[in-house]
Formats: C-alpha cells, sequence, structure tokens
C-alpha cells in the first residue's frame, strides 16, 4: 500500500482515513481534468470547458484547505512542541507560495 522513500525530503506517514480521503479527492480531480481533456478533443464549447476548468481549480482548492489544515495539526503542532521554530517560517512560506 504506503512505501515511504528513503530521500533528501521529509516524509509523513497519514493515517488510512487521511491517506484515503486526500487520493479519493485526487482521484475526483484526476478525472475531471480527464473530462476537460475530453472536451476540447470534442470541440466543446469555450464556456462549457471554462465552468469545468472552474470547479478543477475549486476542488483542488479543497484539496489544499484540508492537506493544510491536517498539516497544521499534526507535522507543525508536533515540531512547535519538540521546540522546532524553524517549522513556523516553514509554514509561512508555504502559505506565501499557495496565496500567489
Amino acid at each position: 500500500m504506503k512505501e515511504l522513500k528513503e530521500c533528501c525530503h521529509k516524509t509523513k506517514e497519514r493515517p488510512d482515513k487521511e491517506y484515503k480521503d486526500l487520493l479519493n479527492r485526487l482521484s475526483r480531480i484526476e478525472g475531471q481534468v480527464r473530462g476537460i481533456k475530453k472536451m476540447v478533443e470534442s470541440d466543446a464549447y469555450c464556456t462549457d470547458i471554462l465552468i469545468q476548468v472552474s470547479a478543477v481549480n475549486a476542488a483542488l482548492n479543497s484539496f489544499n484547505k484540508v492537506l493544510l489544515a491536517n498539516h497544521i495539526r499534526s507535522c507543525v503542532a508536533q515540531d512547535i512542541r519538540e521546540g522546532k521554530d524553524e517549522t513556523i517560517d516553514e509554514l509561512v512560506d508555504t502559505l506565501q507560495k499557495l496565496m500567489k
């Protein structure tokens, strides 16, 4: 199922429920994107495609909100408890990137 790879990046093992929820959301988004591709291939009307793209953007934003909330509740909270203040800077940097 889940496999953690050794590398230079941080990893996080998620509880099964969180893991499945995130993957289900991504699978739905992936399906929406495939649908948009088919719409382009079949010469669908521009506004119809734009509406579907807007739905994908909303789904990605929702995914980000869930992932960010989980990150703050677990990783950030744990690091702060352990005195790792650099995590706050990392969170601020991440939020700035998300708000571009």
